[in-house]
C-alpha cells in the first residue's frame, strides 16, 4: 500500500527482552508522569515501534492515548508490579510429563481458550495467561478511534515469519508508503489492522511459546532479527526517536570474577548469546544513524543544501525513504539487569525471593553454573514482581536523570 508520503514525526521505539520488560514500563511510567503534564495538550507520539514486549507495550501506548497520563502510567506500573510468573506461563502437573514428550515432537500445548485453540501451533507450555494478559490488559477498544484521531499516526509491531524467516513488520494507522522496503531481502512490511494476535506472536517466544498464525503465515518472536525496531520508524519518517533499551551502554559492563569457571556451563553460554543476539543490535542501529547524520552534516557544509537536496532525492528513489537528520534520546538501564535477576531471586536486600514451583524450577535451569552476581538468561524467564519492581524503580530514576533530555526531544 503506497497511499501517501511519510511526513516526519516523533518516534517511540521499545525493545524487547522478556521479564526485562519491566524496565521499559518503569521508564513509560516516568514519561506519562512527569513529561507528558508539561508537554503541549493532546502530544502524542506519531510513531509507536516495538517487538516482543515491547510489542505489547506499544499496543498499549497506542491503545490508551486517550486515556490520562496518570491513569496509563499506573496501570503500567500495576502490570508489572502484581506478576507472577504463572501470569505469562501455567505448568501443570501433567507438563512436567508432557513438556519433555513435548520438546521430542510428541504431542503439543494448546492454549485452554476455544477462541485462541485455532491460531496457534507448537510450543511447551500452555499460553493461555499471556493471552489474557495481552487481551485484558491492553484497552484494544480505543486503538482504532486513537489511530483514526493520528495519535499515535502510526502503531508497528515487528514479528517474524516462521517460514520465510523475514522479519514482518505490520503497519496500522493511516495510509502509509511502504516503498521502503520494497528492496529489502530480510524484511516486509504488511499494512492492516493490527490486533491481539499481532502482539503475541511478536512476543511468543520460539520453542516455549507457540507461533501465531495471522492470515496463511505463522509468526514467532520478531526480536530473533529486530528487536529494537529503530529501523521501521525511520522507514516511516520519523525524524525524531525516544528509544527505550534493556542494556547497559557499551563500556558499562562489569566481568564477573567467576566468569571463567561458568564459561563452560550452557546457561551462562546462553545468556551472553541472548545478549548478543537480542539485546546488541540497538548499538548497530544507533551507529549507523549516527553515521548518516554526520554525512549529511558534512555534505550540507560542503556541497550547500541545493547539492545535498538533489542527493537526498536520489537516495530516496532507489531505497524508498530519504535519508535525513534524526535526533534522539536512548533511555538504558544505569545498572546490569542480570546483577538485579540475581538479587531478586537471592533475596538479597529488599529483595523477595519467589517460591512459585515454576519459578524455582527456571531458576534451577538457568542459574546452574551461573556466577553469583549475575543471571543473564534467568532476567528474560523471570516474570514475577520480586525482580519486576526493582526494574520499575531503575527505570523511573534514568528516565528522571534524563528528565531534560526527553522534554527538549518532545516539545
Amino acid at each position: 500500500m503506497n497511499a501517501s508520503v511519510n511526513s516526519g514525526g516523533v518516534a517511540l521505539v521499545l525493545s524487547g527482552g522478556g521479564a526485562r520488560g519491566a524496565y521499559e514500563a518503569g521508564v513509560l511510567s516516568y514519561i506519562f508522569d512527569h513529561i507528558y503534564p508539561k508537554l503541549p495538550d493532546g502530544f502524542e507520539f506519531d510513531i509507536v515501534s516495538g517487538t516482543s514486549v515491547g510489542a505489547i507495550h506499544a499496543g498499549f501506548v497506542a491503545a490508551s492515548a486517550d486515556q490520562p497520563p496518570g491513569e496509563r502510567a499506573a496501570d503500567l506500573i500495576a502490570t508489572w508490579s502484581d506478576m507472577e510468573l504463572d501470569h505469562v506461563l501455567k505448568l501443570s502437573p501433567t507438563d512436567l510429563f508432557g513438556i519433555p514428550l513435548r520438546a521430542l515432537g510428541m504431542g503439543r500445548a494448546k492454549s485452554k481458550r476455544r477462541s485462541a485453540s485455532t491460531e496457534v501451533i507448537g510450543g511447551l507450555v500452555d499460553i493461555s495467561p499471556l493471552e489474557r494478559l495481552v487481551e485484558e490488559r491492553i484497552p484494544w477498544k480505543g486503538l482504532r478511534a486513537n489511530l483514526s484521531a493520528r495519535r499515535p499516526r502510526t502503531l508497528c509491531v515487528s514479528c517474524t515469519d516462521i517460514h520465510t524467516g523475514l522479519v514482518t513488520v505490520f503497519v496500522d494507522g493511516e495510509p502509509v508508503d511502504l516503498k521502503a522496503w520494497d528492496g529489502d531481502s530480510y524484511a516486509q512490511a504488511i499494512h492492516g489492522k493490527i490486533d491481539s494476535r499481532h502482539v503475541r506472536a511478536s512476543a511468543a517466544i520460539p520453542f516455549l511459546f507457540p507461533a501465531v498464525r495471522i492470515d496463511d503465515s505463522f509468526y514467532l518472536d520478531g526480536g530473533l532479527r529486530v528487536n529494537t525496531p529503530l529501523s521501521p520508524a525511520l522507514r516511516l519518517g520519523a525524524d525524531k526517536v525516544l528509544v527505550i533499551g534493556l542494556k547497559l551502554a557499551p563500556g558499562d559492563e562489569k566481568v564477573s570474577s567467576q566468569a571463567e569457571d561458568a564459561i563452560t556451563q550452557p546457561a551462562f553460554v546462553l545468556g551472553k548469546m541472548l545478549n548478543v543476539l537480542v539485546l546488541d543490535q540497538l548499538e548497530h542501529e544507533l551507529r549507523r544513524m549516527e553515521i548518516v547524520n554526520t554525512i549529511l552534516t558534512a555534505a550540507s557544509q560542503t556541497l550547500g543544501g541545493e547539492c545535498l537536496d538533489s542527493i537526498r532525492a536520489a537516495i530516496g528513489s532507489k531505497r524508498g525513504v530519504e535519508y535525513r537528520q534524526v535526533e534522539s534520546v536512548v533511555v538504558r538501564p544505569s545498572r546490569d539487569i542480570g546483577a538485579i535477576a540475581a538479587e531478586a531471586h537471592r533475596g538479597r536486600g529488599r529483595l523477595t525471593r519467589s517460591r512459585g514451583v515454576l519459578a524455582e524450577l527456571l531458576a534451577r535451569t538457568a542459574l546452574r553454573g551461573v556466577p553469583d552476581d549475575e543471571a543473564d538468561l534467568f532476567s528474560y524467564l523471570f516474570f514475577d514482581s520480586s525482580f519486576a519492581r526493582p526494574l520499575i524503580e531503575l527505570g523511573r530514576a534514568d528516565a528522571e536523570r534524563q528528565h531534560d533530555e526527553i522534554m527538549e526531544l518532545l516539545s
